[in-house]
């Protein structure tokens, strides 16, 4: 299972990226996430991960796999039977804008029945973050 959400947002990639790499404050701009917990210091890096609890989903632990500072960062999480995978994509744009590009990719023997039965609240948490992350980035 894949979902994608893509906005374009009015600020530098070097804004979006500080906001979108804060993962602590996520649950200040996106109602897809009640609590963020790093649960090691410093700036986010390969390795690092976070805890996240989401509404009517069992709180996860994400493992930073890749990271490209400003411009991506992935991230992994298992649970019985299935792999998430997030991606984080930056694209700079001509006019100073960014694209956010934000994927959930979902593998495993459970990830067709995890889809079919969670897809409409992935899909829904992936827009509410593309939203408020570009809410976020382009209030001053």
């Amino acid at each position: 299972m894949r979902f994608v959400e893509v906005v374009e947002i009015a600020a530098d990639v070097e804004r979006v990226w500080a906001v979108q790499s804060d993962i602590e404050r996520w649950a200040e701009w996106t109602p897809s996430v009640t609590a963020a917990h790093r649960l090691e210091p410093g700036p986010l890096a390969l390795g690092s991960t976070a805890r996240l609890t989401q509404p009517r989903l069992r709180p996860a632990v994400w493992r930073v796999t890749e990271i490209d500072p400003p411009y991506a960062f992935v991230w992994e999480s298992t649970a019985p039977g299935v792999r998430s995978r997030g991606e984080h994509r930056l694209v700079p744009l001509d006019d100073g804008r960014t694209r956010a590009e934000l994927v959930l990719a979902q593998t495993g023997p459970l990830a067709g029945l995890v889809g079919l039965v969670g897809g409409a609240t992935m899909r829904r948490y992936l827009r509410q973050e593309a939203d408020g992350l570009r809410r976020r980035c382009e209030r001053g």
